[in-house]
């Protein structure tokens, strides 16, 4: 098994205010991490990817709330859904979805910032 320790709250409001949590993960591979920040409408939103091979994750930064999501089955790109949202990538762009509106409302984002 391998431990995958991660700051959720470093990886939105700096180490002042980090909470570790830790995960035991089976495997021996070390998890990858990447940082992308997407320009979604009239804000930014800053996404950590932690990865194994068999499990993916994504931590966003919500205007300084740090929103832990999980893949799920996506029939096109990588899919993340954590509390009432819905993250979904393909390429540089993305999809942002607060799955409680009512309608919904997705909103496009572009990576690059």
């Amino acid at each position: 098994m391998r431990s995958l320790a991660f700051l959720l709250a470093a990886l939105v409001a700096g180490p002042a205010l980090a909470t570790t949590v830790t995960l035991q993960l089976p495997g021996s591979q070390p998890p990858e991490e990447s940082r992308v920040v997407y320009r979604c409408g009239e804000r930014d939103i800053a996404a950590t990817y932690i990865n194994t091979p068999d499990n993916q994750f994504a931590v966003l930064d919500l205007d300084g709330q740090a929103i832990v999501a999980v893949a799920v089955m996506s029939g096109s790109g990588a899919r993340y859904v954590g509390q009432h949202y819905e993250w979904w990538t393909k390429g540089d762009g993305a999809t942002f979805t607060d799955l409680m509106q009512d309608p919904q409302k997705p909103v496009q984002c572009t990576a690059g910032k």
